[in-house]
């Protein structure tokens, strides 16, 4: 073992993340993720292993990762960290195949329906969803809870769907738009924190059953509820309206700055970019605006629709430098894609300083 991957590996956090192994060459060999980064890491360099694991240890001869908030996000980025390098050992998640999404059609008549495709359509997308299963469970709630068209649009008889309550009833009547604009606006909503008052109604619904000595019951929504909590579970690597952006995060010390770029292309993080800068004594939120200008004013790539910076930052300035949109989310999932890239900079950062002390030990 190099003395770098050793010294990494004592860097690694106890956080949820993603994994990149490398070869002589800089070539991304394998993607995975883990609960704990340093566990799993590490367990690579420790004990005895299969013939293909053998094999990518001794071919491994860099490292890096990106921390992330949750397990889930962990899961998505990893996937479309892997359709990005197409790595040798990587033998899942290289097709066409990706988690799922549930979608509300853009119909006269829209459904609710699981999909793996997110295109660019009227249609309403909320996902990916890294447990198939929990997705599957958690639709079936919401055509119990806020049902829309289940049976074909030519139907002309009552359908099972509707007798059980599943259905919205076009194959039995005529649903209005208004109706259909009520019950989109309820997923939504469900979607976006409705979802907590139907785990509390759930929870009393269980205790209720289980005081009722009705124990199957009660068993039933504990799993409903274990799927649906499992669902909504919080990823901030993935947006669901395919504008194409950069976000940035960055942290300075001890005359250094580290800036941390994600790229979120169709909806997605498929890379990011770690940058170093000496600034001496300068205050960092213009140095970071220097990156900006240099960054964009020398970049042959393509400009991204709009990127998200930190809000610590003068925005007005950085309009002016840039002829991009420039955003500084105060809320929601853009706020937290900018707290992740400030937390891996500062990861890096700290990496930064601890190898520079290696190489003078």
């Amino acid at each position: 073992m190099n003395p770098v991957i050793q010294h990494k590996l004592s860097l690694l956090p106890g956080q949820p993340g993603c994994y990149l192994m490398k070869n002589r060459a800089g070539k991304v060999i394998y993607v995975g993720k883990a609960k704990k980064l340093k566990n799993r890491v590490r367990s690579y360099f420790t004990g005895s292993h299969d013939e293909k694991t053998a094999q990518l240890v001794r071919e491994i001869f860099d490292l890096e990762w990106i921390v992330t908030d949750t397990n889930t996000e962990a899961l998505v980025l990893e996937m479309n960290l892997i359709k990005k390098y197409r790595p040798k050992y990587n033998i899942m998640l290289k097709d066409d195949k990706s988690y799922p999404y549930i979608k509300i059609t853009a119909e006269r008549h829209p459904q609710l329906i699981l999909t793996r495709e997110s295109v660019r359509d009227k249609g309403k997308y909320f996902g990916p969803f890294p447990n198939v299963r929990a997705a599957a469970e958690t639709k079936k709630l919401l055509d119990r809870l806020y049902p829309l068209r289940r049976c074909p649009e030519s139907s002309t008889h009552a359908c099972l769907y509707y007798q059980l309550g599943l259905c919205i009833g076009t194959c039995a009547r005529e649903v209005s738009e208004e109706e259909y604009k009520e019950q989109i606006r309820k997923i939504v909503h469900f979607f976006h924190g409705g979802y907590r008052k139907v785990l509390k109604d759930m929870k009393k619904e269980m205790q209720d059953a289980a005081e009722q000595l009705d124990f199957e019951k009660a068993e039933n929504l504990k799993e409903q509820m274990a799927q649906l909590e499992l669902t909504m579970e919080q990823q901030n690597v993935a947006l669901n309206d395919h504008i194409s952006r950069d976000i940035f995060g960055y942290a300075a010390g001890n005359g250094w700055m580290c800036v941390q770029t994600f790229y979120l292309r169709q909806g997605k993080i498929m890379e990011r970019e770690i940058s170093f800068k000496q600034t001496g004594s300068k205050d960092p939120d213009a140095a970071f605006l220097e990156f900006l200008q240099y960054y964009y004013g020398s970049s042959q790539t393509a400009l991204p629709k709009e990127i998200l910076i930190p809000d610590t930052v003068g925005k007005e300035t950085a309009k002016q430098l840039l002829y991009i949109r420039v955003v500084q989310p105060k809320r929601g999932q853009k706020k937290e894609m900018v707290h992740l890239a400030n937390k891996n900079a500062q990861i890096a950062l700290e990496e930064k300083f601890s190898l520079l002390e290696l190489k003078t030990c």
